[in-house]
């Protein structure tokens, strides 16, 4: 039975994490098993360098994923890395092309509709990354914590049927702090975006997935493949719809009428302000 695959204009994927043992990589595969784009945007976080400092975790699916886009790249999808704080060893190479993935700091992203993006990773917006060292990799290790929870958790639900559920997303959205330096860090971004005269900013960085308006700038953050499992793709008319893929569709091997269901589900175009 043939697959069906959705094809975008534009995806764009960051925080990945390869290297950490809380990265989704074989979810991701999957997703990419399913869509297709005329051009990808890397943004940011995509291989987790402070982490393969601290220990080499390298399994297969990481190999995979890197294998499966410089495949896409050979088949003339064009590919943009922007690198983020965790991989940012890459951005002593801008403009450098790796297998036909272009890396660049950043770009503009115009969409079909004309509509001008600003695309960047986004941690040059927290001040903790850019100021306080110490204080960011302290906090990436309690992170790895509520990680390890969430790996912990998701087993058992898994064994059980049940969808994947980030524990760590929704822990961060109870405290107060989290939430308030989620809004301050989109309401810089945006602001950066005035400044750059666009109508539009798509980012990574804080792991919170959404598509919102602030006063007509475009505010499109990704997410990320650790916890919410999410991307946005861009259509052939310039709308952007934020994805997720939280179901593991890998597993497998031949699917029923209902685990093609549950595929289905688990592939739909969320509202523009889910996250």
């Amino acid at each position: 039975m043939t697959e069906t695959v959705t094809r975008y204009r534009t995806l764009f994927i960051s925080d990945i994490h390869l290297g950490s043992k809380a990265a989704k990589a074989d979810y991701l595969i999957d997703f990419l098993r399913y869509h297709e784009a005329e051009q990808i945007i890397l943004v940011g976080d995509i291989i987790d360098g402070w982490r393969l400092r601290r220990s080499w975790n390298w399994p297969q699916d990481c190999n995979d994923v890197v294998q499966k886009l410089l495949r896409q790249a050979r088949k003339g999808t064009r590919i943009i890395y922007i690198p983020g704080n965790h991989d940012e060893f890459l951005r002593d190479f801008p403009g450098t092309h790796f297998g036909g993935i272009e890396v660049a700091l950043e770009t503009i992203h115009e969409g079909a509709d004309g509509k001008r993006y600003l695309v960047l990773h986004g941690d040059e917006f927290d001040v903790i990354v850019r100021h306080a060292r110490i204080l960011a990799h302290l906090g990436d290790w309690a992170y790895d914590l509520a990680i390890f929870v969430n790996r912990a958790l998701n087993s058992v639900r898994r064994r059980v049927g049940l969808p994947y559920w980030s524990f760590s997303a929704w822990a961060k959205l109870q405290v107060k702090q989290a939430v308030n330096f989620i809004g301050e860090f989109q309401r810089v971004v945006v602001e950066e975006a005035r400044k750059r005269d666009v109508e539009g900013v798509i980012c990574g960085h804080i792991h919170h997935a959404t598509i919102e308006d602030f006063d007509g700038v475009s505010y499109i953050n990704t997410g990320d493949w650790v916890e919410s499992c999410t991307a946005v793709g861009e259509d052939f008319d310039g709308k952007m719809h934020l994805l997720r893929w939280d179901h593991h569709i890998r597993l497998a091997p031949k699917r029923s009428g209902q685990e093609k269901a549950v595929a289905d589900r688990a592939a739909k175009r969320l509202p523009a302000r889910a996250a």
